[in-house]
């Protein structure tokens, strides 16, 4: 148990809860704008293995993880556009188009992979993103030098976007067109704003970030991809919202915290604690479930998951 302690403050530990937090708060702070314009996304999760697949698969071909990167994020935004299509302009159910869309996700990935690279697919390797080679003065910095500075560009993307969401929501004019579209969408229709333009918006930026959540999964330490290579963490992300409630701070600190939970799992594992590894594999999870039990009744936008008809305005 003293060797457990020592990890948990140790800064190897805690620069590799940064690194298992980045793919859910990226994920993260694209769900909570929708979140907050009151669309209910469910779809998270589909988003992310799209853009895990696309990420590794063009980054495979084309020998850039660039490209990669940019063509996860195009087909996020393409996926959120049809569930912007179904769930403001069709006024669909929200959670049936969610489920549809990681539905059909899960498929089209497996398939396509398995299409492409046939029976090669334990050796395939793609090119992809290294840690940023900072000056070697910042990465020797006492306890902060191992935290910060020896991460790939996806986890400064998510460190930077946290306060830039912060300004947006809480300091700028669309941001409170946003806020006012969630929780009083027929209220902010009548002072003029176009309450399905905010929506299509937000799913455009929630479907950017999951398609590149998704994409640093496979295409940074791994650099391959898997069917279901996203296990569920696109509800997860779904869930740190919730725990946030609906602050992108609130959010971002709800993922580190499930960072630090799968980087517990994995040091106890090698440690050698005398636990059922089955259990410690479910640990991050099941903590994720305590939290949100623990909670109670989280308060949530006003409109919230309410489809909202145009006609209205």
């Amino acid at each position: 148990m003293d060797r457990l302690l020592a990890a948990l403050f140790s800064p190897d530990f805690l620069g590799q809860s940064l690194r298992f937090a980045t793919p859910l708060i990226l994920a993260a702070m694209g769900g909570v704008v929708n979140e907050r314009s009151g669309v209910l996304n469910l779809g998270l999760d589909g988003m992310m293995l799209v853009g895990a697949f696309s990420g590794f698969t063009v980054a495979y071909f084309t020998g850039s993880p660039w490209m990669g990167l940019l063509v996860a994020i195009l087909l996020g935004i393409l996926m959120a556009l049809f569930h912007a299509f179904a769930a403001v302009t069709l006024v669909l159910n929200q959670v049936i188009v969610a489920v549809a869309l990681n539905m059909f996700s899960l498929g089209v990935t497996s398939s396509l992979f398995r299409l492409l690279f046939r029976d090669s697919t334990a050796a395939l390797r793609s090119p992809g993103f290294a840690p940023i080679p900072w000056p070697q003065w910042l990465q020797d910095i006492p306890f902060i030098g191992v935290i910060l500075f020896r991460h790939t560009i996806y986890t400064y993307i998510a460190i930077l976007t946290v306060p830039f969401l912060w300004w947006v929501f809480f300091k700028t004019t669309w941001g409170l067109k946003l806020r006012s579209v969630g929780e009083y969408p027929k209220a902010a229709a009548t002072m003029g704003v176009n309450v399905s333009k905010v929506r299509y918006l937000a799913l455009i930026w929630a479907g950017a970030f999951a398609g590149m959540a998704g994409s640093s999964l496979s295409i940074t330490n791994l650099r391959t991809f898997t069917d279901d290579m996203t296990a569920g963490r696109g509800f997860i992300a779904f869930a740190t919202i919730i725990f946030g409630r609906f602050h992108p701070i609130g959010a971002a600190l709800g993922a580190l915290f499930f960072g630090m939970a799968t980087g517990l799992q994995l040091r106890a594992q090698a440690i050698g604690l005398n636990i059922p590894y089955q259990l410690l594999i479910m640990f991050p999870y099941l903590v994720t479930i305590a939290l949100l039990i623990s909670m109670g009744r989280a308060s949530v936008p006003g409109g919230w998951g309410t489809p909202y008809f145009p006609d209205e305005e």
